[in-house]
């Protein structure tokens, strides 16, 4: 249902490089990269940033939040760790979150400009 999503940045050129890192992770790469907006897919672009000088960091309490899958537990963990490494700040770090199903697995961050990403994966069930 869902074609594509894309967030403002603030700075397009530091999210442009911080995304290429995270998002490389998890096999996403740069397909569309113009003077106001980037595209990351696998094979379109899917996951899109806006540039948005001066746009404010969006806030704790925005409730908005763009939720990529990734195949595996180790994939979870991959762009958890990516993301750290690169300057994203922990929401919760990768692990079964049985509130939501009791085969959902994933991890939180937020990146420079506060926008909450979320990563998962679904196990067997146990």
């Amino acid at each position: 249902m869902i074609d594509h999503v894309s967030l403002g940045v603030s700075d397009l050129g530091a999210s442009r490089r911080f995304y290429a890192e995270v998002l490389g992770a998890i096999g996403l790469r740069l397909l569309a990269d113009r003077a106001e907006t980037v595209g990351f897919g696998k094979t379109y672009p899917e996951f899109w940033l806006n540039a948005r000088p001066g746009m404010p960091r969006v806030p704790e309490d925005s409730g908005t939040h763009v939720c990529l899958r990734v195949p595996t537990m180790d994939a979870v963990a991959v762009f958890y760790a990516t993301a750290l490494a690169a300057g994203a700040r922990g929401e919760g770090p990768p692990g079964p979150r049985p509130q939501y199903h009791d085969t959902y697995y994933a991890a939180f961050i937020r990146d420079p400009d506060g926008n909450r990403i979320e990563v998962v994966t679904f196990t067997d069930a146990g």
